[in-house]
């Protein structure tokens, strides 16, 4: 199937005003990221496996750029993971779509009724996602799966500019160690206090923290997880029961 990957980068020179309302301004930022370059390593990562691609993808027109964040803005959960895959995200222009991590997530996102449907194939296939938002600590796949400290460093302020603009998120998911500490820094980006001891990552730990927040922690449905039991469906389905249980009772610390 071919996938249009056409985008005008002239939004890159249009600066994101905290003054706009919530949803243009998101919309702005989601611009800005498309057209992000900060990263020489990662640039060219994800240029080389767009042309290369892979042979069972040869029909696509590999989307080969940084991913926004998507999802419902008037979103009460936001989910973070670690980043694109490189024949996932990077080939069809959205968070987890088009790869084994997508598969699971979107199972159990229908299954709590957060998404419309259990599938997530390609930008246009019909997927809506209801009161949450999917968004990751870095915007471009990396080699190997690993971001170097720089490049989790460079994007952060996106993730800080994203949680600005989604103003009704109480409760947010991270989905492996990066994405835990990533949340970490984004609490202190934003001056929410944390607990002493420092909230420590375990799957399907909860920390109430302070400014009415919730994070809850999970492994990541990568296939490493997923393939060696590490983590099982109903340990994921457990933490979004959960997502959506402390997201209907209003529940605060």
């Amino acid at each position: 199937m071919a996938n249009s990957a056409s985008h005008s980068c002239e939004a890159q020179r249009k600066p994101v005003h905290q003054k706009e309302d919530p949803l243009t301004a998101l919309q702005s930022l989601q611009e800005q990221i498309i057209c992000c370059q900060k990263c020489p390593r990662l640039v060219a990562y994800r240029s080389q496996v767009a042309r290369e691609k892979r042979r069972m993808y040869r029909d696509w027109e590999y989307w080969g750029r940084p991913l926004p964040g998507w999802g419902d803005p008037q979103a009460r959960v936001l989910v973070v993971g670690l980043a694109p895959a490189a024949h996932g995200g990077n080939r069809t222009g959205r968070m987890f779509t088009g790869d084994r991590s997508a598969e699971w997530l979107l199972r159990t996102l229908h299954r709590f009724g957060f998404a419309s449907q259990p599938v997530s194939v390609h930008r246009e296939d019909g997927l809506t996602l209801r009161d949450l938002y999917i968004t990751a600590a870095l915007r471009c796949a990396p080699p190997l799966n690993k971001p170097l400290p720089a490049e989790l460093a460079s994007c952060h302020p996106y993730l800080v500019q994203e949680f600005t603009l989604l103003p009704n998120i109480r409760i947010v998911v991270a989905l492996g160690h990066i994405a835990f500490q990533a949340t970490l820094r984004l609490c202190r980006a934003l001056a929410i206090p944390l607990s002493r001891p420092l909230p420590r990552f375990a799957h399907g730990q909860t920390y109430h923290l302070q400014e009415g927040l919730t994070l809850i922690a999970s492994y990541h449905p990568s296939q490493q997880n997923t393939q060696t039991g590490r983590l099982t469906e109903p340990m994921f389905d457990k933490v979004f029961a959960e997502a959506r249980r402390l997201m209907e009772s209003g529940e605060r610390l």
